[in-house]
């Protein structure tokens, strides 16, 4: 997502870099590229005007820093803005005083309502918090079950009965309180389009519960319609915040850009991936960094937090570090990486990558992973710990096994030979952020998209993400910032 925009304001930054210093013409031709950019991105015209107002009182006169370029002057301005616009800070989430706190999904039907929920559940559920889930899609078949289903998956209990809508939201809560469940979330009917029916259905079920929080589930990929459907749902519900889906497509991002401008309510969650675990807190001033091409390493860091074995990556990196690193531990450090996502989803969000390297990533396949693994698991013991021994006749055999060929066997062997030998180099550096990482990215994308290169590649970023070793146990952080509970 993004990537056009991206492109298109990298390229302004760019145009302006051999300028002595920031003209009136250079202003106004910057900001006519910015408008198009913009408006390419599908942003709502009103929201664009007023970026733009803001952006030239940015630029002008004082506020200009005499230590930057024009084209450093002008990405840092839209930095700021950019993080203004996409609503300044992250939500600070606080809990109802006399639980449960409870939440109001609504949505128009596809924007993935009921993934979401779930996706919700097992974040408010790693914040340590104990949710129920409530099933008041009542019009869409199968609703209930396919919520039950996810439920199942990251255990939390799901609650419907059959009879409406807003006695299932009313009953739900009331045992969410008596089975002591201190977070609700209610999973409510959409329409293919906006009508009476559902938002009085809506706006009934908001009447019976009294939600803390009602976030609008809107999909990123229908552009300027996600932003009339915010606004009308907004005139009937007091939204607090809207909930982005399918954040990892190739979409341009208005809805994205818009929504505080237009309704006045920022993104507060925002979900990248199919997986329980691709949902987190949207942070604005993460987002404009990524939208600039500046990566996002809080994120990468936090991702490597939730999902990587500690002991696993201290006891890898440790000896790759003195030089007794297998294709073994390879194999363990990989399959740890790819528990953070794809592998173009990682470099989008690693600092320094050059657009280069980010396209080489994405269009590797993560699938191709699958090969590198296979070619490993087809050596013998011995084999993974000795690979110098692995002769012709050995490279054949893994070839057979692994349904590959010997030129991949051998370009496997001959890359881990290197990497081995350059850790051995770099002696007592840091284990937990090797720096001679982004040289091996940075030949992975060269290389282009066959098996091998991905392999190291994705290595690479999970190692430059990884936190240091808190010890034997390997601590970790959860995600998400919570303030103390207020009265409502």
């Amino acid at each position: 997502m993004f990537d056009a925009l991206s492109d298109r304001l990298e390229r302004i930054g760019a145009s302006l870099r051999s300028r002595g210093r920031l003209s009136e013409a250079d202003l106004d031709a910057a900001l006519v590229d910015v408008r198009s950019a913009l408006l390419e991105a599908d942003v709502e015209l009103s929201v664009v005007r007023a970026f733009l107002a803001a952006l030239r009182e940015r630029l002008a006169g004082q506020s200009l820093s005499q230590s930057l370029s024009p084209g450093q002057q002008v990405i840092k301005a839209v930095h700021e803005q950019l993080i203004e616009v996409l609503g300044g800070s992250a939500l600070k989430v606080t809990y109802a005083s006399r639980p449960p706190t409870v939440i109001v999904l609504a949505g128009l039907q596809g924007a993935g309502k009921t993934t979401t929920a779930a996706k919700l559940a097992a974040w408010f559920k790693q914040q340590g918090r104990q949710p129920y889930l409530i099933a008041a899609d009542l019009q869409r078949p199968a609703a209930v079950e396919q919520l039950r289903v996810l439920g199942a998956q990251i255990g939390v209990d799901v609650f419907s009965e059959p009879s409406s809508p807003v006695e299932v939201a009313r009953a739900g809560v009331a045992e969410a309180a008596r089975i002591g469940r201190d977070v609700v979330i209610i999973d409510t009917a959409g329409r293919l389009a906006i009508d009476q029916a559902l938002m009085d259905e809506v706006r009934a079920i908001s009447d019976a519960t009294s939600p803390h929080y009602t976030f609008l589930v809107i999909d990123a990929v229908t552009g300027q319609d996600a932003v009339l459907t915010a606004r009308s749902f907004h005139e009937v519900l007091e939204l607090s915040g809207i909930i982005v889906t399918k954040l990892d497509y190739d979409a341009r991002g208005g809805a994205v850009l818009s929504a505080r401008g237009v309704v006045g309510r920022p993104v507060v969650f925002a979900s990248t991936g199919e997986k329980m675990g691709d949902f987190d807190l949207f942070h604005p001033d993460r987002m404009a960094s990524r939208i600039l091409g500046m990566g996002d390493a809080l994120s990468l860091i936090e991702q490597a937090e939730r999902t990587m074995d500690a002991d696993v990556v201290a006891a890898s990196a440790g000896r790759m570090m003195d030089g007794s690193f297998t294709l073994d531990d390879f194999l363990a450090q990989l399959n740890q990486v790819r528990k953070m996502g794809s592998l173009g989803g990682l470099m989008r969000l690693m600092p320094g990558v050059t657009k280069e390297m980010r396209n080489a990533a994405a269009n590797v396949d993560d699938r191709e992973l699958d090969k590198v693994e296979a070619i490993i698991r087809s050596m013998t013991p011995r084999e993974r710990r000795e690979p110098v021994i692995i002769d012709g006749s050995r490279r054949s055999r893994i070839a057979a096994g692994s349904g590959t060929t010997v030129s991949a066997v051998n370009q496997l062997l001959k890359q881990f030979g290197e990497m081995r030998k350059m850790m051995r180099q770099m002696g007592g550096a840091n284990p937990s952020m090797p720096p001679q990482m982004g040289k091996l990215a940075a030949m992975a994308a060269r290389r282009g998209g066959d098996a091998l290169p991905a392999g190291f590649e994705a290595l690479g970023a999970g190692m430059r993400a990884a936190p240091p070793s808190t010890g034997p146990k390997g601590k970790k952080k959860k995600g998400g910032r919570v303030t103390p509970p207020k009265q409502r």
